[in-house]
């Protein structure tokens, strides 16, 4: 399958960036980091997170059915209609069973777990939601938006931790190239902003504190990280093979043409210290692509502004690419969407090599002089032929996207 592509139709975004396409784009590039006080964190040790602003499923899904969704899956269907709507492609015009849809997720529904464990606890068995199983496992995230788009060919689920929405693309790739499908929705969502995830996240250490200054807590490459904030949203894609994209006269607007994914094997949170795993899965993604490392004018990294991943992750990058492709992390607007950030983080590379802008790191203040790479601090023009994205996650997860332009 090396060399075989995929191409993006339609994308579809509802971040803390904002809801459709065009806000998140504004807002990336001016930038407006999104890091807030959250109330519903009171009690945990840390109060912050970056949550989709002004969200009413109610208005965007009608209040019954939002009812009966956790909202992983309502960020994914809101975001699956813009892609839908922007790919010009209404399923029910096409043949169901060559539709595919291939979501990443980490965690599920943790919020309805959560919740309905209380209930448990306070209230008893006998009030616990009948929903509870058809709202919280991570596998209804596909079963619903195939409900919602008639799509009946293969329906799967990516959970690789941090990883799961770029690896979910990769595999939407691959089913493509193997002409199972002729579209696919590709992505990833997450709901991770509950008092239980933040929590453990914030025993681990892996969460900034700056709660003197919200909107600066989140600093990829920075002399002064600390920690990423948790995120929340969702990013689709409209793939397609490209002669199905021909044949009915869509718009292009870039073209997946590598994946690699790899295991670092070396521990459940920490990166290989010398990013083996990740300069395995970038030389892969070059290697699907037939491309050399100097035609890589551009890096979405995957930038947590953890120490140890930003530190480990630019010295692969300075490895692997020598030329210095200007880089960028966008999650110093959006923080850490966990399973859902390679997802919206392949969209944004898709906007960057369509419209040939590059995004700037948000609170990039001091760049780390360790790091050494060439960082965006401002919207910065660029012709980019090529481009990668990359996703590290917790159990060693790598995984490595190229775009091209259309």
């Amino acid at each position: 399958m090396s060399g075989a592509e995929a191409a993006v139709t339609g994308i579809g975004l509802v971040t803390p960036a904002g809801i459709g396409t065009a806000p998140n784009w504004e807002t990336l590039c001016a930038p407006k980091p999104a890091a807030a006080l959250d109330p519903e964190l009171d009690g945990v040790p840390v109060r912050l997170s970056c949550r989709v602003p002004d969200f009413d499923p109610a208005a965007l899904l009608g209040a019954r059915r939002a009812h009966r969704l956790d909202r992983c899956v309502q960020f994914a269907l809101v975001a699956a209609r813009e892609a839908l709507a922007d790919a010009g492609l209404d399923p029910a015009d096409r043949d169901g069973a060559r539709i595919g849809v291939v979501l990443g997720c980490g965690l599920g529904g943790p919020a309805t777990q959560e919740r309905e464990h209380q209930v448990l606890c306070e209230e008893g068995a006998q009030w616990v939601s009948p929903l509870l199983l058809a709202m919280h496992p991570a596998g209804m995230l596909a079963g619903q938006l195939a409900i919602e788009c008639g799509a009946r060919g293969p329906n799967l689920v990516v959970s690789t931790a941090c990883t799961s929405g770029t690896a979910a693309i990769g595999v939407a790739k691959d089913l493509l190239a193997l002409g199972r499908c002729d579209v696919v929705l590709a992505g990833g969502a997450e709901a991770p902003v509950t008092p239980l995830t933040v929590a453990g996240f914030a025993q681990m250490g892996a969460l900034s504190r700056r709660h003197h200054d919200p909107s600066g807590a989140s600093r990829p490459f920075d002399v002064d990280r600390e920690g990423f904030v948790t995120g929340e949203g969702a990013g689709l894609l409209v793939l397609e093979r490209p002669e199905h994209a021909r044949a009915r006269g869509a718009r292009v607007r870039a073209r997946i043409v590598g994946h690699g994914g790899t295991a670092d094997a070396h521990h459940v949170t920490a990166p290989h210290p010398e990013g083996r795993g990740i300069e395995a899965a970038m030389r892969a993604a070059l290697a699907d692509a037939d491309a050399s490392p100097d035609a890589v004018a551009h890096v979405n990294a995957h930038g947590t502004a953890t120490r140890l991943n930003d530190l480990t992750e630019a010295r692969v990058v300075r490895r692997v690419l020598p030329d210095g492709p200007l880089v960028t992390s966008t999650k110093g607007v959006t923080g850490h969407l966990i399973g859902a950030a390679g997802a919206v983080e392949a969209a944004y590379t898709v906007l960057t090599v369509e419209s040939g802008l590059v995004p700037p790191t948000a609170n990039l203040d001091r760049p780390d002089p360790a790091v050494d790479l060439a960082l965006a601090t401002a919207p910065t023009r660029r012709r980019i032929g090529l481009a990668l994205t990359h996703s590290l996650g917790f159990g060693g997860q790598n995984a490595v996207l190229a775009v091209a332009p259309a």
